[in-house]
């Protein structure tokens, strides 16, 4: 939506300077507990209440694939990584798998880097399936249920569909082997081949060590109406135009590139955190996946995130109320962005600014080293926990069988 340069100025002296006053206001409040159940569930804990085995499987699965490229600790990618380190030392763990609750393979399906740091996926389903076969042959466990109590870290763009391109990892579909074990995956999007049916939707990883050294003091103003750095157009995947993010990127740029409310651009610049914090909204888009770290990153820095991205899963959707500390546009009306956001009443914005300033909430988004309670990792936990106990139909009579070992792609059935 194009305005009129009277109307700009006038939003630019009143709007901004009525969200300034109201996120001093909120610097000065408590901050305010999540109501209801969702605030119980948050702050669970999963101690006592199920017990995890870790596969031990040779280094070809997980560490040496790090030793080969040390990125993948600070990729988005990386909760795949830091689960396995937080379960081998949580009090969760037991070393003897007769008592377990759930077991834990734990395979590195997104270590394989580009230069550019991006994960190519093409070799992970031929790993996993060794993995599995591994497993299989070598304990009992995965053989009486057909991994319906085993979980996995899948935290590529569409999980464990394998590909970073939406069409073709439907046209892939979830590995075969994974369709009874429980899927940790940061894609989420209702009504997708890649969202199982009970999956645990995580948030992607990001630092908690670099975004806390770029922490600015709290009585710093929020004088930015609207914030967005990133891709608008994905010219190398997608030249033709429109199929990157749907074309709502594109639909941000070509309405709001020269709105003052927007400070909007490609440049990624040094005070990228530091910027997060003095806005009021922060873009949420779609990219080639619904989701991005930008998600983590608002929250913990207390920037409203705008969610565009239809039919989304979010984050431990069951703990934290995105709702209420949020706001959703479909991709449709976001040509009336402005709109909609400059329409949202001062003391909505307060409640949403002192929501987001709960640290239970900030905590749960996190994959800290060391772990901390109610983390990412305690609320993986909950998850798990909250699934217990099995259904009988987890367990499959003597001689069963339900999944068909040479389904799929014929390049996935080669040996890894």
């Amino acid at each position: 939506m194009k305005f009129s340069s009277w109307i700009l100025i006038f939003l630019v002296c009143n709007l901004t300077v009525s969200t300034i006053s109201a996120f001093r206001l909120s610097r000065s409040q408590p901050t305010e507990r999540i109501s209801g159940s969702a605030g119980d569930v948050l702050e669970d804990d999963p101690v006592g209440r199920l017990k995890v085995f870790v596969y031990e499987l040779p280094s070809k699965y997980n560490k040496k694939i790090l030793q080969k490229d040390p990125r993948c600790l600070t990729h988005m990618f990386a909760a795949e990584i830091y689960m396995q380190r937080f379960l081998l030392s949580s009090p969760v763990r037991t070393l003897n798998p007769e008592e377990a609750d759930w077991f834990y393979v734990p395979v590195y399906t997104t270590c394989d880097l580009t230069p550019n740091g991006l994960p190519l996926p093409f070799k992970s389903p031929r790993m996993m399936r060794s993995a599995i076969q591994l497993i299989a042959s070598n304990w009992p466990y995965w053989n009486r249920t057909e991994g319906a109590d085993h979980f996995f870290v899948v935290p590529h763009d569409f999980g464990a569909c394998f590909h970073y391109q939406e069409e073709k990892a439907i046209g892939r579909g979830i590995l075969p082997l994974l369709q009874r074990a429980t899927l940790v995956q940061t894609f989420g999007q209702r009504n997708h081949v890649c969202l199982k049916e009970g999956s645990i939707t995580v948030p992607p990883y990001a630092p908690p060590q670099k975004m806390q050294s770029h922490l600015i003091p709290e009585k710093t103003p929020r004088s930015i109406f609207v914030y967005f750095r990133g891709l608008f157009y994905d010219v190398g995947n997608d030249p033709e135009g429109g199929y990157y993010a749907r074309g709502a990127r594109a639909a941000v740029w070509e309405n709001f590139k020269d709105n003052p409310l927007f400070d909007i651009s490609t440049e990624h610049p040094t005070t990228y955190y530091e910027d997060m914090q003095r806005a009021i909204f922060c873009l949420c888009p779609l990219g080639w996946a619904p989701w991005s770290p930008r998600l983590v990153e608002a929250v913990i820095f207390g920037c409203i995130p705008v969610i565009i991205a239809d039919d989304i899963v979010l984050p431990f959707a069951d703990a934290i109320p995105w709702e209420d500390i949020g706001v959703f546009v479909d991709e449709k009306d976001v040509p009336y962005l402005d709109t909609i956001l400059t329409s949202i009443p001062p003391e909505v914005i307060l409640r949403k600014q002192r929501l987001l300033a709960n640290p239970s909430m900030k905590q749960a988004m996190l994959f800290p080293q060391p772990a901390q309670p109610g983390d990412a990792f305690h609320q993986v936990l909950n998850g798990l926990a909250r699934k217990l106990p099995h259904e009988r139909n987890v367990y499959l009579r003597p001689g069963e069988k339900l999944l068909n070992w040479t389904a799929g792609p014929v390049a996935d059935l080669k040996p890894w």
